[in-house]
Order: C-alpha cells, then sequence, then structure tokens
C-alpha cells in the first residue's frame, strides 16, 4: 500500500557536491581543527531511533525464507550487527482487520472486540515482529491509529478523511464517539499488553491535515484538543504505563498549532506526554516548546519513486543528505527521538532504508548514514556540548548511561580534516577511541582505535564522510574539587512528566537555567505528594527522606549555562496520589514550575 510520502513532493534534495574519498588516518597533534566535547553542559534525553513496519511489511519479514528473516532482523535491532533501532513504531488497523471489525449500535453499546494475540498475523504481523524485537532488548514500542474505524466518522469510512463524531465541528446522527474511541485505543494497548508488549505510547492520528485514498482521517487542533481530554483520563484510569501521543503531523510547519491547542485546554495538556510529528511538510530545524515533554520526528521517508542506494549523490536519497538531516533534528530541534518510515520494504524500495527483493535483503547508504547515530547513541542518553570553529564538520556527542560517550562528526568538505578532539566533564580522560566510518566506499566501517589520553585524541575524517567514534575508558585525572553550588542569577524552571499505572509511575524532570550566568553544581529539591516512594532515578543522585527528596547532579551533567537544560528523573511506587510536585528549589532559589 502507498503512503502519505507518495502523495507529495515537499521534502526539497539537498545541494551537496562531490568530494576525493581519503582513508581514515590519525595526524599528529597539531592538527588544523579542534573540536570541544564538555560533559558539563547538557542538553536534551535521547529517548531512541526507530523504524516501522506497517502496511504488511512485518509480514514481509515474518513471511521471508528463515536466513533473510535472521538478516533483516539483525540489520534492524543488532547493536553489533546493524542499526540496533530501538523504537518500533506500529499502525493500529481501523478497517476489517481491526480489534473491533463491526460497529455496535451506539457509542455506548458494549463493543465486541476481536484479538487473539497468539496468532503471528495480528495487525498485519506487527505483534509477532514486536516480540521479535523485544528479544534484542527493544521496549520501546509505539502504536499509532492513522484513523478511528469508519462507524465512528463523518464520512462512515476510515479513508478519506473524514473528522471524528463528537469533537468541534463533526456531529453526526449517530452521536458522539469520542469515549468509544478512546476506549478503543486504551483496549488495543492492553491487548499488545497481554502479549508482554506494553506501548510507551499511542497516537491517535496520523498526518491529521490529510486525506488520503487509505486510512485518514483529518483533525484540527481544537478536535485534537477536544479528543485528547477524552483519551487523557481514560489511558490514566487504564493503569498502563502508555503515554498519550499528539499528533503525528505531517511536518514541524504543523506541529505548533496542534501543541498551542493542547496546552489550551487543561485536561488534555495534563494527558499528554509526548509530542510528534513528521519531516514532510516541514524539517525539524528549531526547537518547539512542548512544556518538557519529550518531541520525536515520528516519520520521514523518501518521496521519489527510484530505488537510491548512493551515499554523496546530491539526491534527497542519498546518505549524506540523511546524515545531515537527523544531525539538524538533534541539535537544532532538540529532538529526542528519530524515526524513519519503513525499515525493510518489499514493495516500495525508494521509501525504505532496506529493500528486500526475494530473499536478497540491500541496505541503502541512508540506512548506514542513520545507524552511525542509533547504534552508538543508546535510549537514555543525554547530547551534551560539542564545538568546533570548523565550518565543514558538522559535529554532535552524547553521554550513555553505561559512561561511554557516543560522538558523531559529519564532515561536508571536500578534503579531509584532521582535528584535536578534547573531553571534558565527561567522565573520561584514558581510554579507547572506535571509529565506524561510512561514506562511498564504507559503510559503518570499524577503523583502528585510537588512544584516548589527557581526555584528548587526534584523528582525521575523510572529505564527505561520517564518523562516529565510540568513546570508552576511565577518569585518571585528579579529581577536580566539588564546586560549591551556586544559586542561578535570574532564576530556573522545572517541567514534570508523569507517566502512572496501578501501583508505580515514572517521572521526567527537565531542569533549566533561565538565568544570565551558568550554573556550576546543583542540588534540586522537592516533596513528593502523600504515598509515593522513589525506587530508582537517573542522570542524578535521588536521596530521601520521608517525602522530602534531594537530587544532586552527577558528574557529567553538574554545570547548565544560561538557557541549558538537563533531563532527569525517577520511578516511584504510589498509594494512589500521582500527581507530580508542585514547588521546587534549585540550590535554594524557588523555581518557575513549567
Amino acid at each position: 500500500m502507498s503512503r502519505t510520502a507518495r502523495h507529495i513532493r515537499l521534502m526539497a534534495a539537498a545541494a551537496l557536491g562531490l568530494g576525493s574519498i581519503f582513508a581514515m588516518s590519525h595526524l599528529p597533534a597539531n592538527a588544523a581543527s579542534t573540536v570541544a566535547i564538555n560533559g558539563g553542559t547538557t542538553y536534551q534525553k535521547i529517548d531512541g531511533f526507530g523504524v516501522s513496519e506497517a502496511f504488511g511489511q512485518a509480514n514481509s519479514i515474518r513471511n521471508a525464507a528463515s536466513t533473510t528473516r535472521q538478516q533483516a532482523l539483525d540489520l534492524l535491532f543488532s547493536t553489533t550487527k546493524g542499526a540496533g533501532f530501538s523504537i518500533l513504531r506500529s499502525i493500529i488497523p481501523s478497517g476489517s482487520d481491526s480489534i473491533e471489525p463491526k460497529a455496535p449500535s451506539s457509542p455506548s453499546a458494549t463493543p465486541a472486540y476481536v484479538w487473539n494475540g497468539n496468532d503471528d498475523a495480528q495487525d498485519q504481523g506487527q505483534v509477532w515482529l514486536a516480540k521479535q524485537a523485544k528479544g534484542y532488548g527493544v521496549t520501546n514500542f509505539y502504536n499509532d491509529a492513522w484513523s478511528a474505524p469508519g462507524f465512528m466518522k463523518t464520512n462512515g469510512s476510515d479513508s478519506n478523511g473524514g473528522s471524528l463524531c463528537g469533537t468541534p465541528g463533526a456531529s453526526c446522527g449517530s452521536g458522539d464517539w469520542r469515549q468509544a474511541y478512546a476506549n478503543y485505543l486504551v483496549q488495543h494497548a492492553k491487548f499488545w499488553a497481554s502479549a508482554g508488549l506494553t506501548p510507551s505510547a499511542v497516537g491517535f492520528v496520523n498526518e491529521p491535515t490529510l486525506s488520503t485514498s487509505y486510512s485518514s482521517m483529518l483533525v484540527n487542533p481544537t478536535q485534537a484538543a477536544s479528543f485528547l481530554s477524552v483519551l487523557g483520563p481514560t489511558m490514566k484510569a487504564s493503569g498502563l504505563s502508555t503515554k498519550v501521543a499528539c499528533c503525528d503531523a505531517l511536518g514541524f510547519n504543523n506541529l505548533p498549532g496542534y501543541v498551542s491547542a493542547v496546552q489550551g485546554n487543561a485536561t488534555a495538556n495534563a494527558g499528554v506526554g509526548l509530542f510528534t510529528s513528521h519531516g514532510y511538510s516541514g524539517a525539524p530545524t528549531s526547537p518547539i516548546d512542548t512544556g518538557g515533554r519529550p518531541l520525536w520526528e515520528s516519520e520521514w521517508s523518501i518521496n521519489g519513486n527510484t530505488w537510491n542506494t548512493a551515499w554523496d549523490d546530491g539526491s534527497q536519497a542519498s546518505g549524506l543528505t540523511w546524515a545531515q538531516q537527523i544531525h539538524t533534528g538533534l541539535t537544532q530541534a532538540n529532538l529526542n527521538a528519530f524515526l524513519y518510515w519503513w525499515g525493510v520494504s518489499s514493495t516500495s524500495h525508494d521509501s525504505s532504508l532496506i529493500g528486500l527483493t526475494g530473499s536478497t535483503l540491500t541496505p541503502s547508504k541512508r540506512y548506514y548514514a542513520l545507524a552511525g547515530y542509533s547504534r552508538f547513541i543508546r535510549p537514555g542518553a543525554t547530547r551534551i556540548a560539542a564545538t568546533t570553529g570548523d565550518g565543514n564538520l558538522k559535529v554532535s556527542a552524547y553521554k550513555n548511561t553505561d559512561g561511554s560517550v557516543a560522538l558523531v562528526v559529519l564532515n561536508t568538505g571536500t578534503s579531509s580534516t584532521s582535528a584535536t578532539y578534547t573531553l571534558s566533564n565527561a567522565g573520561l580522560s584514558s581510554g579507547t577511541v572506535t571509529p565506524y566510518l561510512t561514506n562511498g566506499s564504507n559503510s559503518l566501517a570499524p577503523q583502528s582505535a585510537i588512544a584516548l589520553g589527557g581526555g584528548a585524541f587526534t584523528a582525521t575524517v575523510p572529505a564527505r564522510s561520517l564518523v562516529t567514534y565510540q568513546i570508552t575508558g576511565t577518569d585518571t585525572g585528579t579529581p577536580s574539587p566539588t564546586p560549591t553550588p551556586t544559586p542561578p542569577a535570574g532564576g530556573c524552571k522545572v517541567g514534570a512528566t508523569v507517566s502512572a499505572w496501578n501501583t508505580g509511575l515514572t517521572e521526567d524532570l527537565t531542569i533549566t537555567n533561565t538565568g544570565t550566568t551558568p550554573i556550576d553544581g546543583w542540588t534540586l529539591k522537592f516533596t513528593l505528594p502523600a504515598g509515593q516512594k522513589i525506587t530508582s532515578g537517573w542522570n542524578a543522585t535521588f536521596t530521601s527522606s520521608g517525602s522530602q527528596v534531594t537530587a544532586t547532579n552527577a558528574s557529567y551533567n553538574g554545570s547548565l549555562a544560561p538557557g541549558a537544560s538537563i533531563g532527569i528523573g525517577f520511578q516511584a511506587d504510589h498509594t494512589g496520589d500521582t500527581a507530580a510536585p508542585t514547588a521546587f528549589t534549585l540550590n535554594g532559589s524557588s523555581c518557575e514550575v513549567a
């Protein structure tokens, strides 16, 4: 089945020149360029990278010959043989193959749900694929409906647009179907949970400004907020840990209108835990204020008709084009996740990363461009500062939860570039740097290891090439004295997002320095609502005395520049109250609550 991307031609081709390809080499320390990595300046948390195998592609993998099937799974999910994708996006069917193929007599009538989670073909083979992905350690399953079932919509069909009955401007003689649709989505999530695949997030619409000949639904921002004010409380009452997502917009130029509408509706705003957009009509090039909630680029692909495996031919399909788009999304839009459309496709190769013809799998160079990020930047990583004065080098760095650092360097110039790389406040001063090279002649090819000494190393990136440096080791330097926390001059802001289930919850906190001077070492204090007790945390050290909590910075995120943010979080038990704390102090100063 063709998908939305095939109906539009909105992604501009990148104007990229051709350059010579040079072998990797390591030059003396007097290199012309320098790159500074500073773990003391932190940005967004990375949730992961991923793909979808919707519209039958999961079954294409499942039905392939056993060796081909295994190769496809390795290419998608293995962190040693493939891209190590950690997010799987699946369509929630809305037609005859949905969990509610027959219309009930009214919105309030008892639905006749249909489910066989033991059937490998369930949900177009996506349940089977999710189970395989889970075997590789994947736990982030994003399930998204393209449309509500047709009997819930103004046009009586799950395709060709139409709106959800009961939302503003969409009245139907059959009644208001908002609660019934919310129940439907929650029940689908429960079915997945019963198969051991609890969705991390559920979306209710795909590209809500576009009407297509396949499943689609028109939802304007006001209608989105109206429905989310029903779905949010319904999901919360389900006992699932699943977040509600909004709204898989066609492009990042469309998303702010939906964010604004949600934030203007208190009930909807309280229920939404994730904002999502595609890159077709507008690429992710600048931040969107989501109120501290994650921002995902949840789908993007090629809008061409020709299968292209090139690295650097100046086309929208080339690997170098995609490497630049991923870099921009992560460093300028502060994306928490980056998802491509199809990973493997047997029908429309131009829209996929990997083509499947018979028993032959052909990875494109855009696959390797994405793998240069996804294999090495693992879920829970924090983007840290990486700067250079060399305009040809696009650099970004990420601190993983295991202490390793992934440094991704893209050389867009037409000659090789040697640079000295320095690491500070990253917990690494000696160790090993392993480069992985991708260009016209190499596909994520490991290069000779480089020694990290004194928190520095020197290396060369060939022209028109992507190199990911995997940095591991220890901090053997003299420990710096622990700085005395200083109050933020001008203010601070803390955003909190809670995902709760029967007796537990997780809470993501985003601390922002809204002042005019850097914060060198921080201590955040707050009071938990009655009945909550922290059991674990990340990106900070949490200590509790009754309901009073103190969180202190980790070794790599103690410095906050003006305007910079850090994400921390914790898991807690609760006895019924799942609210977030209502007041925070940072180094003794009260913070604005976002």
